[in-house]
């Protein structure tokens, strides 16, 4: 007797179909799992043996043998114990098993029977209904992000009893429970903060528009409570709504991370990340055993990572961040295999002139070595600071700085440019400035303003790679200027913006 349903198990961002198959054989009792599961799916065993008991359910007094196929595939978690549960039942012919296998299950059983939300909903309905199976099975908690996903079929249960009913068992108990959930409502998002509220910094406010308009990288060096972080946290502000499929993306990463609100929709407004230096390499980068799990920088997908007190990261974890820089994608090894996490997102770093702050700062005594203080920027490796495409010096505020314009202009400016970039760029398979390649620069660079960046690379002033960055920042100065190429202001005050102008 054998019992098929299926689940479905992710691999980075990547779902795949399981097939469950459950056997039941006149032999002595016991309860095996094969397939590459690993411990947490194994202890499923016992989840499911007391919630089949718990629902009112006969458990099976034969050996029973589940198979996860493909067998090749890790598979971890508790998202199958949904399947498996039915596919003992629909063996044991206590539900129909013909209705049993047409449906993909997700859920995590509880003792009692009760079927409890899982992570990572929203990637596997959509690798689902991308495999041609709209039918799913999912946790009445999980039913809102379940149904963001297009062409899905959604039925949301609360217990395996609930389930077994639907399925063709009138004697299956219910889980206990205080009635049914009211959906909580729609939690409002916070408003993005305006930049209206950083006084002065009119060199710097500019850098962070083109950085905006054409998707670059920014570095900042400047004292304490000279406004990096609060320049930095504006940025997102500027940039437009996720397309559809970023916000897809985007939204079942953070599914998969346990930091997702279905009550508010897909994610349309772009992430902003800022980790803590002292956060360790796995929250950054990704990690975990079996299949790692993203980390920040996956989660600053299609937005911002802000890293401040940039020299205070551990150097390993910003040389990891050139792999995505120019990929768009982390690759995390483990011993079952590796896993693809998207990763394109803009690099904002900060960084004090010197340990104490003070180097350059009017009225303040600097208290640091001239050791000291190459060895502090000195931590950001070449490679790294090579591939960012502004870099400027932020100063202090003076007392009486006027107020900037306000978020929702510079956004519109912004907006006006990316769309400018993008019809220009239509055919190319490119939507930015700061992602079209060398040949197409030299190629559509007016010969007067590529002799201007040429010049500075003869001079030892940029490398070549930083001559491209320079040249793709001339563009998107060019754009919220209205220009229709880049004119030799353009690519000098693109090049100034690289050695850490901000005029």
């Amino acid at each position: 007797m054998i019992g098929r349903t299926r689940a479905i198990a992710l691999a980075g961002l990547a779902g795949h179909v399981v097939d469950v198959e459950a056997h039941l054989a006149a032999a002595l009792p016991g309860f095996t799992i094969v397939g590459l599961a690993d411990a947490s799916l194994q202890e499923s065993r016992d989840r499911v043996r007391a919630a089949v008991a718990s629902s009112g359910l006969e458990w099976p007094t034969r050996r029973i043998t589940v198979n996860l196929s493909p067998a090749s595939l890790p598979k971890s978690g508790s998202t199958t114990d949904l399947a498996i549960a039915v596919a003992i039942l629909a063996a044991g012919g206590q539900v129909e098993a013909q209705r049993a296998s047409r449906a993909v299950y997700l859920g995590e059983l509880g003792l009692d029977g009760a079927v409890r939300p899982v992570r990572g909903v929203l990637p596997s309905v959509a690798a689902a209904v991308a495999a041609g199976l709209p039918h799913i099975v999912v946790p009445t908690a999980n039913a809102a992000e379940a149904r963001l996903v297009e062409g899905a079929h959604v039925t949301a249960v609360a217990s395996l009893g609930e389930l077994a009913q639907l399925l063709g068992n009138e004697h299956a108990i219910l889980a206990p429970s205080q009635g049914p959930p009211t959906p909580p409502e729609a939690a409002a998002l916070p408003p993005v903060a305006d930049l209206a509220d950083v006084r002065g910094q009119e060199g710097a406010r500019a850098a962070i528009e083109a950085a905006a308009a054409g998707g670059h990288h920014l570095m900042m060096v400047g004292p304490p409570g000279a406004g990096k972080t609060m320049l930095a946290s504006r940025m997102v502000g500027l940039l437009p709504e996720l397309s559809v499929e970023d916000a897809v993306t985007v939204t079942g990463i953070h599914s998969l991370c346990g930091t997702f609100d279905p009550n508010n929709g897909l994610i349309r407004r772009p992430p902003f990340e800022a980790p803590h230096h002292s956060a360790s390499a796995a929250a950054i980068v990704g990690g975990g055993s079996m299949m790692a799990r993203p980390g920040s920088i996956s989660r600053a997908h299609a937005g911002v990572l802000f890293l401040d007190e940039a020299p205070e990261f551990p150097a390993r974890v910003l040389d990891t961040l050139r792999q995505p820089l120019e990929s768009g994608e982390i690759v995390l090894h483990r011993a079952y295999g590796a896993a693809r996490y998207p990763a394109r997102f803009q690099l904002v770093m900060a960084a004090n002139p010197c340990p104490c702050g003070n180097k350059g700062v009017r009225g303040r005594d600097c208290t640091c070595s001239p050791l000291q203080q190459r060895r502090y920027l000195g931590r950001l490796s070449g490679p790294l600071l090579d591939r960012i495409d502004i870099h400027i010096d932020v100063a202090p505020v003076r007392r009486g700085a006027p107020e900037g314009e306000e978020t929702a202009v510079v956004a519109e400016r912004v907006a006006r440019a990316r769309a400018a970039a993008k019809a220009r760029l239509a055919g190319t398979g490119w939507v930015q400035n700061s992602q079209v390649s060398a040949r197409w620069l030299r190629a559509h660079t007016p010969a007067g303003s590529l002799a201007v960046g040429q010049a500075a690379l003869d001079q030892g002033k940029v490398s070549a790679r930083g001559l491209d960055r320079s040249l793709r920042v001339a563009w998107s100065v060019a754009d919220l200027a209205g220009a229709a190429e880049p004119t030799r202001e353009h690519v000098g005050h693109a090049l100034t913006l690289r050695n850490g102008g901000a005029q």
